[in-house]
């Protein structure tokens, strides 16, 4: 993810097998988008992107990279 700043704008949204459209879970400073993140079920998280102004990653790919 190129952007670094824990403050930039990020989007935190969940994606199921089940259904085609996307749940917006957070809106707001990456850093916060991370925590609530962190907060979701094991479940959960394996569906989780996030995305800034520059890029979109799968939350576990950044949380454990």
């Amino acid at each position: 993810m190129r952007t670094v700043s824990s403050t930039a704008s990020a989007r935190l949204y969940h994606l199921s097998e089940e259904d085609a459209a996307a749940q917006t879970l957070f809106y707001g400073p990456l850093g916060e988008a991370l925590m609530v993140a962190r907060q979701q079920p094991e479940d959960v998280q394996t569906g989780l992107w996030l995305a800034t102004e520059s890029d979109v990653v799968a939350f576990l790919d950044l949380d454990e990279g």
